[in-house]
């Protein structure tokens, strides 16, 4: 057995495990985010970061889902930033994410707030046509780093996202990798979203990728205006910027809160 060095992060309440030093194959990396985790045997968390010093002012940032699959994660990669601005592996407010989604510029807006481009969305297919579950009466889907299939719902407080997230999330209109599932209402104050995250297999307190596409694909169906202000489960609030491109969106930025909750070791 030996003793890991870790931190426990959070972006408005999706939390993560992040890890720094060494280089450790992905093997090795699924291996660890299906240990650490584990919320009654490990740390708990919804997925684990790597992260390290990349050339320049830049940084390396790794993402694993709890079940150990690699992914792209925006509210991950925004902690990320915070952590290594905080920790000063980084100079200034302004750097790069080097991510599985491509290099990402970060600014640190204020303690605990982060702002951050996400990718370009080449096109969102409005009005998705597929066979779905009762209750799903209209569905768009994008890729915002990965897949998103976005419900509009009436009620979202009483939407039963688990059940209908877990229904949706291997459709096979959206392919064999499937896709994270996001009940959306928008309103005169911004728009509310609930997340179904796939690798997570529930529903999580928060989505960076999922509130953009959120954002996203309601300001294309013209239901929403750049900056759209959203609010996650957790009730902590968030911006999208975003220019329709299209049949898609560019210049897409997120922002929303980040923090380091505690670290620790853990023997593995």
């Amino acid at each position: 057995m030996r003793k890991m060095k870790f931190w426990k992060l959070s972006g408005a309440g999706n939390d993560f495990v992040l890890l720094t030093g060494g280089r450790p194959g992905a093997a090795a990396l699924r291996k660890l985010a299906r240990k650490l985790c584990s919320r009654t045997l490990g740390v708990g968390a919804d997925g684990l970061l790597h992260a390290g010093r990349a050339g320049g002012n830049a940084v390396n940032v790794r993402y694993f889902n709890a079940d150990g699959s690699a992914a792209f994660c925006g509210n991950g990669s925004r902690c990320a930033a915070w952590w290594a601005y905080s920790s000063g592996l980084v100079k200034g407010r302004k750097f790069l994410l080097k991510t599985a989604a491509g290099d990402l510029p970060a600014e640190i807006v204020s303690a605990g707030k982060v702002k951050m481009r996400m990718p370009d969305v080449p096109e969102v297919r409005l009005d998705f046509k597929g066979r779905y579950p009762k209750g799903v009466h209209s569905l768009h889907f994008l890729n915002t780093g990965v897949p998103h299939a976005v419900v509009p719902v009436k009620d979202l407080e009483n939407t039963d996202v688990r059940g209908l997230g877990r229904a949706l999330r291997f459709n096979g209109a959206f392919g064999p990798a499937g896709a994270n599932v996001d009940f959306v209402k928008a309103g005169r104050s911004g728009v509310a979203v609930r997340t179904y995250e796939r690798g997570v297999e529930d529903e999580t307190l928060a989505c960076g990728t999922g509130l953009t596409a959120g954002a996203v694909a309601l300001a294309l169906a013209g239901l929403a205006k750049s900056p759209v202000s959203l609010t996650a489960r957790s009730g902590d609030k968030f911006r999208v910027w975003l220019k329709p491109a299209g049949p898609g969106a560019s210049e897409i930025y997120i922002q929303g809160p980040a923090r380091i909750v505690f670290k620790g070791e853990i023997e593995i």
